[in-house]
């Protein structure tokens, strides 16, 4: 397959809305790579799948409780996550935004590194370079920033001949995940400069989901997104984001590009969050339910459910999902709430490499503020 296939004037599909197998003619391309796949793993697609939604609605409602300052739900963005995420190589770098808690998880990061952030008690939540962790890095809030961290990281790769070498055992690449909303910022542009004129081993993988809190895509951009990655000279390829094996497909064969030296691809995943943009919004202020159903008629887990029952899984495949799915979903209630809190104090801490008398003398004011309450209390 040639770099060329990449560019296609339609989205690329491979399942259905009713999880039928109907490619799309732009997928026809991409159809030995689906044929490679086992069982097993289209049987894991989908257990990554329902098991996060488990774990993301479980953390929305420890939101709701309390337990957690903010939640970004990523309720039916799982296919083109999962998908994603699955066709990178364990020596890959991968760049999250902050919804991306199927693509931490698939990569090593433990789910409750992700709570320990929403939580306030972590400004990072892991440690990127840990092995466990699959060359993830943190959580960006700060966002379209994660994309100029990755083209930065990308052009290392460059530079220390990691990539195009002919080794695709050693061969790296970098994966950075973005929205719609942030495709506008400056950030995102800049980085796409430099990963094109440094022919960085790079895929940017924008999530589509219509909504940049509550502007919709229309608003943001008179054409289609993927032409902004055109823009710049990087093949793009539009995919339907609720079709994981779209997903795994088209990322697998960029990934592969760019790990060979052929520079930079972007994807743009069309998908739908179907909850709100973080628990702090109310999407029925700018949206419509006819919109909301219409999209959930497309779930990617429904989908790939339909698909996997029409191979003939087996009944007692499913009933173990859904037992892991609540196992998870349990597991992530009861050690949220057995977090606790940090010292207020902490927020002074590694300011300054050496003692400060300024940062001590506000530690000093905010031990003696809080005692006030104590006292008062007493």
């Amino acid at each position: 397959m040639t770099s060329d296939t990449l560019r296609h004037d339609e989205p690329v599909r491979l399942l259905a809305p009713d999880g039928s197998f109907a490619p799309t003619p732009a997928a026809e391309p991409y159809l030995p790579v689906v044929d490679a796949l086992s069982d097993a793993e289209l049987e894991g697609f989908y257990r990554d799948m329902a098991v996060i939604r488990a774990f993301d609605v479980q953390a929305t409602n420890l939101q709701r409780q309390g337990q957690l300052a903010l939640w970004p739900p990523s309720f039916g963005q799982e296919a083109a996550q999962v998908g994603s995420a699955r066709a990178a190589r364990p020596q890959d770098h991968v760049f999250p935004s902050y919804r991306e808690h199927v693509v931490a998880r698939i990569r090593g990061v433990d789910p409750l590194d992700i709570i320990r952030v929403m939580r306030g008690l972590t400004h990072g939540g892991w440690d990127p370079y840990d092995p466990r962790n699959g060359n993830t890095h943190i959580y960006t809030l700060v966002l379209g920033s994660q994309t100029l961290h990755a083209t930065g990281l990308g052009m290392g790769l460059v530079f220390d001949g990691k990539c195009g070498t002919g080794d695709p055992e050693r061969d790296e690449a970098v994966i950075v995940y973005y929205g719609d909303g942030a495709s506008s910022q400056g950030d995102v542009h800049e980085a796409m400069v430099f990963a094109a004129s440094y022919r960085t081993p790079e895929v940017f993988f924008l999530q589509n989901n219509q909504w940049a809190i509550s502007v919709p895509v229309a608003t943001q951009s008179p054409v289609p997104l993927v032409r902004r990655g055109e823009g710049y000279g990087m093949p793009s390829i539009q995919i339907d984001g609720n079709d994981v094996l779209a997903s795994y497909a088209v990322t697998k064969v960029a990934l592969d590009h760019a790990r060979a030296g052929e520079g930079p691809r972007a994807i743009e995943a069309l998908t739908y969050r179907m909850g709100a943009h973080t628990t702090s919004d109310d999407p029925t202020k700018y949206r419509t339910s006819d919109e909301e159903q219409s999209w959930s008629r497309r779930d990617p887990i429904d989908r790939m459910r339909a698909y996997l029952r029409a191979r003939g899984a087996a009944d007692a495949f499913f009933a173990d999902v859904e037992a892991e799915a609540s196992a998870v979903a349990d597991d992530t209630r009861v050690r949220t709430n057995a977090l606790g809190s940090i010292p207020p104090g902490t927020i002074f801490d590694h300011v300054y490499s050496e003692p400060h008398p300024l940062i001590d003398q506000q530690k000093a004011w905010l031990a003696d503020y809080e005692a006030s309450f104590e006292e008062g209390a007493s």
